[in-house]
């Protein structure tokens, strides 16, 4: 399988989180399977609440990191996206990274991974995402990757405190990478639209 050029959108801006471990682990997984991950946060990135999405800018006049960003996504294999859950949703920050852009997410493979500091693991913003990421034109994979008690789940550096984590973990990699690697293949035939 060739390497796939994976953009990994976190979604948390909150002072103390933790959820970037989870980010940490998928980043780790994607490498080892010879892939190329790049974390997306919006720490990093800093955008505004939304008012003009990408494509509503004349062309040449985005502002730079959405040029970044878009040149990215047009670039990629697949996406990505690691939530937490607030209030039965996805974080306000990940919905407003990922509403800057439509058509860079089309007929790619998007992989959802949720996490919680409780047992439920953000189940509830994994339902979520996957009607978002759909709408979005993305194709969700049937897996999910949840992980509870996400502060304990992972060190620092996204090294998991349970060494079955791995295991526990690997159809959803293998499935996300013959997705992404299927559209790939796809898209070079052309598209719908």
């Amino acid at each position: 399988m060739d390497s796939l050029l994976v953009p990994v959108i976190y979604g948390s801006v909150r002072r103390e989180r933790v959820g970037i471990r989870a980010a940490h682990y998928v980043m780790a997984q994607l490498k080892a399977r010879g892939h190329r991950p790049v974390l997306v946060d919006p720490l990093e990135h800093a955008l505004p609440m939304i008012d003009l999405m990408y494509k509503e800018y004349p062309k040449g006049e985005a502002p730079r990191e959405l040029e970044e960003l878009a040149q990215l996504y047009r670039s990629a294999d697949g996406f990505m996206v690691v939530s937490g859950e607030y209030n039965h949703g996805v974080p306000p920050a990940l919905a407003n990274l990922l509403d800057y852009f439509l058509e860079e997410y089309y007929w790619r493979a998007a992989g959802i991974v949720t996490y919680s500091d409780g047992r439920f693991a953000g189940a509830r913003a994994g339902y979520a995402l996957r009607s978002m990421l759909s709408e979005m034109g993305m194709v969700t994979i049937p897996s999910m990757f949840q992980v509870a008690n996400v502060a304990a789940a992972f060190d620092e550096a996204g090294t998991p405190s349970d060494p079955k984590t791995e295991g526990y973990s690997r159809n959803f990699f293998d499935e996300f990478c013959w997705y992404a690697s299927a559209l790939r293949e796809a898209r070079k035939n052309g598209v719908p639209y």
